[in-house]
């Protein structure tokens, strides 16, 4: 309708391509413009200045011999200056950008082992965006950004390196695992090493407040009871103590059937083998 009336509308964010007789003649920025077809002139096309994305998944292979497939996403937009390259010169913009990047993508992966190509795909996104630039600014169009999505090896090979990811990490568990118990069994044995020697401690102590009471005991009864001796006094100890101890023996309940030698004859050979022990015991402490 409006070629009829000779004025076109361009809208916002488009440029429209104007010829005469054929010839390209001028770029029509948004808004109204008259076109006399009586006069030859026409509307071409038109061409959007808007930034537009293009993903290219590209299949190659890394210098280990993995074959991985390459997700870029190529962001470009028209020169409004160029405008006139932009139309004529190329047939199909998308095409010609996926030649490019294939080329870029199977120059630089092939040079890389595949942990590689995961640690330097900005520089392999550089690369893209680099010779992209060069190339497509002669056509017109600016490239804006260039990004590397994605990187996905072969399926068995995605397999088998979460399969080797998997045991590194077992290994790595059963390590510490190992160092856990080492470190356990090395603070029981420490805590029973001192609970050891403080039992020890504790009956070295007791045996010596033994001793000292024995002897502290002896000496008042030697002073209170002229005539009597040392030995006298230690014996009368032990024949009580030897009867509570029967005493004791005999009340519990829980006790088992004990079987000692028992009279006159047998206190005494008690009396003397406790004496000589505690004796021996007194000599080894001084």
């Amino acid at each position: 309708m409006g070629q009829i009336l000779c004025c076109v509308q361009v809208d916002q964010s488009t440029v429209a391509i104007k010829e005469t007789f054929g010839k390209f003649d001028d770029v029509l920025e948004p808004g109204f413009h008259c076109m006399p077809w009586i006069m030859g002139k026409k509307i071409a096309g038109h061409l959007s200045l808007r930034v537009q994305q293009l993903d290219v998944r590209c299949e190659t292979k890394t210098k280990d011999n993995v074959f991985v497939t390459v997700v870029a996403s190529i962001q470009y937009r028209a020169l409004v200056d160029k405008a006139a390259d932009a139309f004529y010169k190329l047939s199909n913009t998308r095409q010609q950008i996926q030649s490019y990047v294939f080329d870029v993508i199977r120059a630089s992966v092939p040079k890389l082992e595949l942990d590689s190509v995961f640690e330097q795909k900005n520089e392999i996104a550089k690369a893209v965006e680099k010779e992209l630039e060069k190339a497509m600014s002669a056509y017109g169009f600016e490239i804006i950004q260039t990004l590397i999505v994605d990187i996905e090896p072969d399926e068995h090979v995605k397999r088998a390196m979460n399969e080797i990811n998997a045991a590194a990490r077992m290994r790595v568990a059963t390590n510490e695992k190992a160092e856990a118990e080492k470190i356990l069994q090395i603070k029981r044995a420490e805590g029973d090493a001192e609970s050891k020697y403080l039992a020890g401690l504790g009956i070295a102590r007791q045996r010596q407040a033994i001793v000292d009471g024995l002897r502290d005991s002896v000496m008042a009864f030697s002073e209170n009871v002229p005539g009597t001796t040392s030995k006298d006094v230690i014996d009368m100890v032990l024949v009580t103590q030897y009867f509570d101890t029967m005493k004791d023996i005999g009340a519990s309940s829980k006790s088992n059937s004990v079987f000692i030698p028992h009279g006159p004859g047998a206190v005494r050979d008690i009396a003397a083998q406790i004496r000589n022990g505690l004796l021996q015991a007194n000599t080894i402490q001084e």
